[in-house]
């Protein structure tokens, strides 16, 4: 997908649907307003397949590639729901290979449960020669639905700490896998980018390396336990997230946390989901790169 339709949406569409998304407005109102613009001659079916997710575009590697394998993981939660679930996707040749060690990398979904744009970032890092693991935090309540608004509301009945510990599993989980080399990253998107700084936060002893794209910071009490070097990936257009930034920053450079800090220009949030007309092909992609690249340089080796 490109983003060749943004031009032709303003930029209010964009603000009004990151509200709806984040629980800030209910739908019927989110449909209201966008019938405020069809009046004055946009259509309906191109704002809404521009703004609503079309998963079928977002697939970038199969789950058939040969060069990896994708499974589903249950993990014990004791602080948490008691057991959670995820996604696990290995490089294909650790199958040959018992005694493979490699860098392995939790990637959190957004505020929906584990839709397919998610599973597919976590196939591109396994393609890439990770060990991938994507929790789905509404696995106590049967999973990822099937569309985002009902992933949503599922969500928002859960309990907010339940889910956090959730995470924290899931990471020790992940750490500990068998062909580890005991190096944990994490990249998440939105709420996702907020666990990563949450995990980041939560332990000083958990993570090696932080990938959060769009996502607020831990709270302020939490922000000293610090350690892992961080790639912080913003919007620029992303006013909402951004304006946290500045508190954080502050907060880093006095803990002396090695961090990086990319803006990238006329992006969104959700930029680089490839499902929607949020997404900004070149920065996504310019996004990606600096990411791997990152969780390369921090967490190959012993």
């Amino acid at each position: 997908m490109n983003n060749s339709n943004n031009s032709i949406i303003p930029q209010e569409a964009f603000d009004w649907y990151d509200e709806y998304a984040h629980g800030m407005m209910d739908r019927r109102t989110f449909m209201k307003k966008l019938g405020t613009l069809v009046a004055v001659g946009y259509s309906m079916t191109v704002l809404t397949s521009a703004l609503l997710p079309n998963y079928a575009l977002a697939e970038q590697v199969s789950f058939n590639d040969p060069d990896i394998i994708a499974r589903y993981q249950t993990f014990a939660s004791p602080a948490g729901h008691g057991e959670g679930k995820g996604y696990l996707v290995t490089p294909a040749n650790i199958a040959t290979n018992a005694d493979t060690k490699l860098p392995v990398v939790l990637v959190v979904h957004e505020n929906r449960g584990l839709n397919p744009y998610v599973k597919d970032v976590a196939r591109r890092l396994a393609k890439a020669g990770f060990i991938a693991f994507a929790p789905d935090a509404l696995h106590p309540l049967g999973g990822y639905p099937g569309n985002d608004d009902e992933g949503r509301a599922m969500q928002r009945s859960l309990d907010r700490g339940k889910i956090q510990n959730d995470f924290v599993a899931a990471a020790k989980f992940l750490k500990a896998h068998k062909n580890s080399n005991g190096k944990l990253g994490a990249v998440g998107f939105c709420f996702g980018g907020y666990i990563v700084n949450y995990l980041a936060a939560v332990d000083s002893d958990l993570l090696s390396a932080g990938v959060p794209f769009y996502g607020t910071p831990a709270e302020e009490s939490l922000r000293q336990n610090i350690k892992a070097p961080l790639m912080v990936q913003l919007g620029e257009l992303d006013e909402r997230v951004n304006s946290t930034w500045p508190a954080y920053e502050k907060d880093l450079k006095a803990l002396g946390v090695q961090y990086q800090m990319h803006m990238y220009k006329g992006a969104k949030h959700g930029f680089h989901n490839d499902s929607t007309a949020r997404y900004d092909k070149e920065n996504a992609e310019l996004a990606w790169q600096r990411t791997i690249a990152f969780f390369t340089q921090e967490l190959v080796g012993a």
